[in-house]
């Protein structure tokens, strides 16, 4: 059976990937702080699936803990074929007023662990093949603060891989969402209706992760799930950048 890793994975899309490789047999290796919620998921998916799961406890802003997952997808008894970065956090968009500290953090989590991850799993996947996923946001192709930085690095960097390591028998998928249903606005402290955004423009985790795993099986670098949202995207190829900056100081992707 093909072997999975995915960070972030107590919560949100995370579960979601979770459930649905584990659905296709894939067994899996849970990357996520919270050890509790961890081997909750996990046994649930044993029972529910009869899949193999392993739970890795790590906080991906801790270089020790970057190098304990990043030796876990480089062992060799046990490679993983599917590699997915999803593990993240939002912050207020006004930069001027976070704490710097945060900032970096939030740029570790999102573009360096990533990154690091993405290194140690090219190192098995050459030659045997393999594919990896980088959960990017819409936001990624808007001017909006910290995070659609951090987000439009993710996409470019897939894109230019994708192309480079196909050649290796590797795919490498940025999956872009806008408005998603999970537990991450509410990370933020904003209460489940107040992100100031209305109901046509939320996503369910399901279709985000069913279509994502579709585009990445038949190779696409980038991937933009729902119509909706792909409307969205070809807008902000023609509105002038200040125009979509306003629009995007609405809620968080």
């Amino acid at each position: 059976m093909p072997t999975a890793l995915i960070t972030g994975a107590s919560a949100g899309l995370g579960a979601e990937f979770a459930h649905q490789l584990a659905e296709r047999g894939a067994d899996l290796v849970l990357v996520a702080r919270s050890q509790d919620a961890l081997d909750t998921l996990a046994a649930d998916l044993r029972e529910t699936y009869g899949v193999v799961v392993e739970a890795l406890t790590a906080d991906l802003v801790v270089e020790d803990d970057v190098k304990r997952v990043s030796a876990r997808i480089a062992a060799p008894a046990h490679p993983i074929d599917l590699l997915v970065n999803n593990a993240g956090f939002g912050l207020p968009l006004h930069f001027a007023d976070n704490d710097i500290d945060e900032e970096v953090r939030h740029l570790r989590i999102h573009v360096e662990a990533p990154m690091r991850l993405m290194h140690a799993a090219l190192g098995t996947m050459r030659g045997r093949g393999g594919r990896i996923i980088n959960v990017a946001s819409v936001a990624g192709f808007i001017s909006r603060s910290t995070y659609s930085a951090c987000k439009q690095w993710l996409i470019g960097f897939s894109r230019w891989a994708n192309a480079e390591y196909a050649r290796d028998g590797v795919t490498v998928t940025a999956v872009c969402p806008g408005f998603t249903h999970t537990t991450f606005h509410e990370r933020m402290g904003l209460e489940p209706g107040h992100e100031g955004i209305p109901e046509i423009g939320w996503l369910q985790a399901k279709d985000v992760v069913r279509e994502g795993l579709r585009d990445a099986a038949r190779g696409k670098a980038v991937s933009v799930p729902s119509l909706r949202y792909k409307l969205v995207v070809a807008f902000t190829k023609v509105l002038p950048s200040s125009l979509t900056a306003r629009a995007a100081r609405r809620g968080r992707v």
